[in-house]
């Protein structure tokens, strides 16, 4: 059986893959995110290596070491990609970061909240994140229209009402998922995203509705993520 796939995206920083088969993040460097997408071509790979190797020489350094050094970096990626196709998701334009959650729960809604908190915290806890993943996007196939910022808020006041019952954790990953699952219930279709961060190395889960991010915690303003993975009516994701 074919292992899942990689995604991955990249900024000025480098790039942020995440591996589904194991659900580990890797943030890579500019160096290392350019020999992440070396071509397969030995001969062509070889020939990008010497480039890299020439302009690192130029600045002094030792070429031999420099070549040892990106030929070893370059092995190590070929071992995570491991013949796998990689799902590339292109750049989003910066988003609108709502950091406090203005709407309020509606019945409805908190009883949808405790059922997609309660089918988080059972798929986070006992399924591979990529059978997770999968979940999330059938969800998106139920009927419903795209939330607006004042629906996916009242989603997220419910689910964090339902969260203080709970007794274990309930970060963002458990938090964002069970909003998209509640916000599916309810006749609503939000964007599930999963992204990192560079300065400093982080990953992150979250919401997106009409453009806008929701529900981020006030104390964390340092932003933009980037959007690795992303499940949604018009999720964008190219080979």
């Amino acid at each position: 059986m074919t292992s899942p796939r990689l995604h991955a995206a990249r900024g000025p920083a480098g790039a942020a893959v995440l591996d589904l088969a194991t659900g580990r993040w890797h943030v890579l460097d500019p160096i290392a995110a350019a020999l992440f997408d070396l071509p397969a071509d030995a001969m062509e790979r070889a020939a990008a290596i010497e480039k890299a190797t020439a302009r690192w020489a130029a600045t002094g350094a030792d070429p031999d070491r420099v070549r040892a050094d990106l030929t070893r970096v370059a092995a190590d990626l070929d071992h995570l990609r491991a013949g796998r196709p990689v799902h590339h998701m292109p750049p989003d334009p910066p988003p609108t970061v709502r950091f406090a959650p203005t709407g309020r729960p509606f019945l409805r809604g908190r009883a949808a909240a405790v059922i997609g908190l309660a089918a988080a915290l059972l798929l986070l806890r006992y399924l591979p994140i990529r059978h997770v993943v999968a979940v999330a996007r059938a969800a998106t196939r139920l009927p419903g229209r795209p939330a607006r910022v004042r629906d996916a808020e009242a989603v997220l006041a419910a689910v964090r009402a339902a969260g203080t019952w709970w007794p274990g954790r309930v970060a963002c990953l458990e938090e964002s998922l069970a909003v998209h699952l509640a916000a599916a219930l309810t006749g609503h279709s939000v964007r599930w995203v999963l992204g990192a961060r560079f300065k400093p190395h982080g990953a992150h889960a979250w919401i997106v509705a009409d453009g806008h991010v929701i529900g981020q915690d006030e104390n964390d303003r340092v932003w933009p993520y980037l959007s690795v993975l992303t499940t949604g009516r018009f999720e964008q994701v190219v080979e």
